[in-house]
Order: structure tokens, then sequence, then C-alpha cells
């Protein structure tokens, strides 16, 4: 494949933080219509992976690229993606559909039905009243996802999308991410759960003390 083919192009990067080197010399081709898996244990690198993609951290060194734009130079935030890296700060006292209605009209959005639409896609009822406060872990990780996808990004960065679901939920989850796949998004998600992985996953990468492998 050409290089140009590429959405996502992470070269040669490494990252610290004083004296901690938490990626080293990490590459990653991504493009549309696949699903990118990465496993490894806690602080192993994936989370900071995911803040330099996104913009939220420089690198230190090598470049990383999306849609040709050089994050950091061209672009300062990744644009066009919907990210769950981590708990999203959503107004505790405002229902579910309230939260999404208020992000959505920051950027002059308004359509009271698709908004509906989208909580029904990850499973939510768009009528319910009750507080996020008051949410279990599971609803707050479903609205997390209804906000990560309300703009129908072409990019997903993901990073425990299942956390707090029960069999039901990671079911209808890995469905609908199943089917943004199909409609050409590019998805990298990361998962303690190898079944995710094996399921939803077209490549596979493990991060190990900042190191990225193919396995």
């Amino acid at each position: 494949m050409d290089r140009q083919d590429y959405v996502i192009e992470v070269s040669h990067v490494s990252k610290s933080f004083k004296d901690n080197k938490v990626l080293k010399d990490v590459s990653l081709l991504c493009e549309s219509g696949k699903i990118y898996g990465l496993v490894g244990h806690n602080g192993s690198g994936k989370t900071v992976l995911f803040k330099s993609i996104c913009g939220f951290l420089s690198c230190d060194e090598g470049t990383i690229t999306v849609n040709g734009k050089v994050m950091g130079k061209d672009k300062d935030m990744l644009t066009d993606a919907g990210i769950i890296i981590e708990d999203p700060g959503f107004l505790r006292t405002w229902s579910g559909y309230h939260n999404l209605e208020f992000l959505y009209t920051l950027r002059n959005k308004k359509n009271k039905d698709y908004l509906c639409s989208v909580l029904r896609k990850v499973g939510l009822d768009p009528a319910l009243k009750r507080p996020v406060g008051k949410y279990s872990l599971g609803m707050r990780q479903r609205l997390a996802l209804a906000q990560a996808i309300m703009e129908d990004p072409g990019i997903l960065i993901l990073d425990e999308p299942m956390n707090g679901l029960d069999k039901n939920g990671v079911r209808e989850i890995r469905e609908l991410l199943l089917k943004m796949k199909e409609e050409n998004k590019l998805i990298i998600l990361a998962s303690h759960n190898r079944e995710d992985i094996e399921i939803l996953c077209d490549e596979v990468y493990e991060m190990e003390d900042g190191i990225l492998r193919k396995i």
C-alpha cells in the first residue's frame, strides 16, 4: 500500500516524562476500514500513545501524521475523531441527552431526532431523566461512546471502550464497532479483554515497556 493511503502514520515516536521513557521508537500505520487492537499491561504506554496521536501530548522524537498533516506542526489537535481516553467530564446533574445536546449545540448543530438515534444506537433511552451522576459505570461508558460517535467521525480512538458493560452491552457495542468498520471508519482500541481483540481486530499490537510490536 502507498504510504499516502494510511490515515494515521506514527513514525519512530518516543516520549519521556522526566527520566521515564514511556514510548520507545514506536511506529504504527493505520488505514480506514480496519480495527487495530492494542494490548498491554497498565502503564505500558498505550494511553500515552493515544494521547500523542490525539495531540494532547507532544512527541520528544519522531512524527505523527494524520490525513497528511503532522501533529504539532500542521495541526495541534486531532479533528474528525471520536475519542474515549479517560472518564469524560459530563455534567453530573444533567441527563445523558442534555449532556449530548449541550456538546452538540456548541458546534451550532441542532437535530434532536438525530441525537436521540445516537443514544439508542449505544443502548440508552433518550427520554431517561436520570442525572448522569446516578448512572452506572456501564451507562456512563455507553454515553461516552455516544459522544464519540455523534458527529460521525472518520476515526475512533477508544481506550477500554467495553469498561463497565455487561455481557449484553459488550455484544451490542461490538456489533456497533463492526458496523462502523464496514462504513470505512478507522478504529484503534485498547482492551484487556482478549475476546474483544479476537472478535474485533484486523491487526493486533502489544505494548510492553514502551515498545510496540505486532502480534
